[in-house]
């Protein structure tokens, strides 16, 4: 056990990372095809192929799921991983082909690195090329390099962000795993104390506000 997602059978993650530009791009590789969901939030989301993980809809499995930044620029990352599935003969068969199911969410890295350099379908490939079922880097890495929070006062004031994952085996044998990134505009708190853990700094003392 690795205390990542990629504990579960048949997952794979891989990053693409620049960190002179301060951002990247991660997939979550089930190439077996998995069943997912989707409960989208937030003021401005950006999101791809989310509307596919309606129950009602006629697709029951994604082959990838891709968390980028770069803002909306940040949702070009998913045709690589297309590119990398169709190679490989993967994804929903229509008859004349299999196209390659891969919902994808972005988060606003923007004014923390490079505002012109985003990921793209070279970042989306390469990410693909690097995924592995064993341990998963993380921190700022991947989707979560340009990663932030306690933007509330601006983000100068604001704490680094990131990804982790971690996983969980029941007595029963079912394993249950997370792979998150962490970009919120307000702050983190420990959940049993409610005690701020990051979020924005005080401009004088640099401590969590």
């Amino acid at each position: 056990m690795s205390n990542a997602i990629t504990d579960i059978p048949g997952f794979k993650v891989g990053h693409w990372t620049n960190r002179e530009a301060a951002t990247g791009c991660t997939v979550l590789l089930c190439e077996q095809g998995a069943v997912a969901g989707v409960d989208i939030r937030g003021g401005g989301p950006g999101t791809r192929e989310t509307a596919l993980l309606d129950p009602v809809c006629t697709v029951e499995k994604v082959h990838a799921i891709v968390f980028a930044g770069g803002s909306a620029f940040g949702l070009a990352a998913a045709d690589g991983v297309m590119h990398w599935l169709e190679e490989r003969n993967i994804g929903y068969d229509v008859g004349i082909a299999k196209v390659p199911i891969v919902p994808t969410a972005i988060l606003f890295d923007l004014p923390l690195g490079r505002a012109d350099v985003r990921p793209d379908a070279t970042a989306g490939y390469a990410a693909c090329q690097a995924a592995s079922d064993g341990a998963v880097a993380e921190g700022s890495v991947g989707a979560g390099t340009g990663a932030t929070v306690g933007k509330l006062l601006g983000f100068r004031q604001a704490m680094k962000g990131g990804l982790g994952t971690t996983s969980r085996c029941l007595e029963n044998g079912i394993i249950v795993a997370a792979l998150v990134v962490v970009n919120a505009a307000g702050t983190v708190v420990h959940p049993q104390t409610g005690v701020p853990i990051a979020g924005a700094r005080d401009a004088a003392s640099g401590q969590v506000v």
